[in-house]
């Protein structure tokens, strides 16, 4: 049952929030009755009316309580079965899903969302691409587990393939891409989730920087309610986080010096992986989760940036940034690896690394090496994690619940 709505609240296809009706529908005819836990209201029309229709019924809502009036429209539903009386509770029901639930809603801003990212980069005279979901080789990383499909794999980033668009001749692009990994699962984490995926040739991570701190504040903007000019704030467990201002810069040598008494990061991360990931987690997470505005973390070991270039005058450092909202990583980016050799070298270094972790290793790419060699301008790019953002601006505890069909909804 769905109450009368405006026409552009029909054409967004968004119920007024705060409303839910539940209870049983009774039908003998040309009579329709609805019955709830308070009350049953009989309604005659002129019509008849089977199990499974669509019923739009039209009424007065003082904001707590709703008063139907008539029924104004009917859309045969083929004549159903039955239909489970849990439904009309929220068990497994897509109605209340969309509606008591507020997954409409969060769609409704997911659109805005994409809109306002699409705008930023036509702003910027960017090339909208798409690349295969389905791929030989879905690249190389000791910690990152791909989806096989048949006799390949499902992508767990657009990365390579885009990177071949550059030496193609295309100097500014950008994808809305669906990726898959294994095995990840969680608040922040779906099997499959949505990339924002952008490449600047001729440019170097701090462009690519400047892009993601616009396209953060695009996205508040276009989703936060209400909107507010002077100041764009989200709020994470109970924190306001300020968007508007530039946001703060802190290196991994400086985190791991300060937070967890490490004076030499470098010499950590290739001597005891373990032991960084470790510190990683339970001494620098924790303190990124308390800063009241967004930051990115910037130059990371060289051990541990594959795909990153090292930086010119700092050899054991590279190009490599992420940036951290409310404790939540939200993007991976690179002053990008342009050279083929070196490419290799660090691709079967972390198959070696794979197999020694008992993990089986993944082909290595000839088609992206080929495309390195036959050179690659120098660029910059970023993978943004488009779901975890959105829940930020929203206040979401999950990216579940700004997703259609989350893998617990399929």
């Amino acid at each position: 049952m769905t109450p009368q709505l405006s026409p552009s609240e029909l054409e967004a296809g968004v119920p007024r929030q705060g409303l839910r009706l539940t209870g049983r529908v009774a039908i003998d005819g040309s009579e329709v009755e609805l019955t709830d836990a308070y009350t049953s209201v009989p309604i005659n029309w002129d019509g008849e009316a089977t199990l499974g229709d669509l019923l739009i019924v039209a009424g007065d809502y003082d904001g707590s309580h709703f008063c139907v009036r008539e029924i104004c429209y009917r859309q045969s539903g083929g004549g159903a079965a039955s239909i489970p009386n849990n439904a009309a509770h929220g068990i497994n029901s897509e109605v209340a899903r969309f509606t008591t639930a507020g997954v409409g809603r969060r769609l409704r801003a997911r659109d805005l969302a994409l809109r306002s990212i699409r705008q930023y980069f036509r702003d910027e005279a960017f090339v909208e691409v798409q690349t295969p979901v389905r791929v030989p080789s879905p690249g190389v990383e000791v910690y990152v587990e791909a989806i096989p499909s048949g006799d390949s794999y499902l992508i767990t980033s657009p990365e390579l393939h885009m990177k071949r668009l550059l030496v193609g001749g295309l100097p500014k692009i950008y994808q809305v891409a669906h990726a898959s990994r294994a095995d990840e699962q969680g608040a922040q984490h779906e099997p499959e989730f949505c990339l924002i995926e952008w490449y600047r040739a001729f440019a170097g991570q701090e462009h690519v920087m400047v892009d993601t701190e616009a396209l953060v504040r695009r996205v508040a903007q276009a989703t936060i309610e209400p909107p507010d000019a002077d100041s764009l704030r989200i709020v994470s467990d109970g924190r306001q986080i300020e968007l508007n201002a530039p946001f703060d810069r802190l290196t991994v040598s400086d985190a791991f010096a300060n937070w967890a008494d490490t004076p030499d990061v470098v010499a950590l991360a290739a001597e005891n992986e373990d032991r960084y990931f470790e510190l990683f987690v339970e001494r620098i997470e924790p303190r990124l989760t308390e800063l009241r505005r967004p930051t990115f973390l910037t130059e990371y070991p060289v051990s541990q940036a594959s795909l990153a270039r090292a930086i010119p005058d700092r050899p054991d450092f590279a190009e490599r940034f992420e940036l951290y909202i409310g404790g939540v990583e939200l993007c991976n980016g690179f002053g990008e690896l342009t050279c083929p050799r070196e490419q290799r070298s660090r691709m079967e270094a972390d198959n070696v690394a794979r197999v020694t972790q008992g993990k089986a290793p993944y082909p290595v790419d000839e088609r992206f090496l080929g495309a390195l060699a036959e050179g690659m301008p120098p660029s910059g790019g970023n993978a943004l994690g488009f779901d975890r953002l959105l829940a930020l601006c929203l206040g979401a505890d999950d990216i579940q619940s700004v997703c259609a069909f989350p893998n617990n909804w399929r």
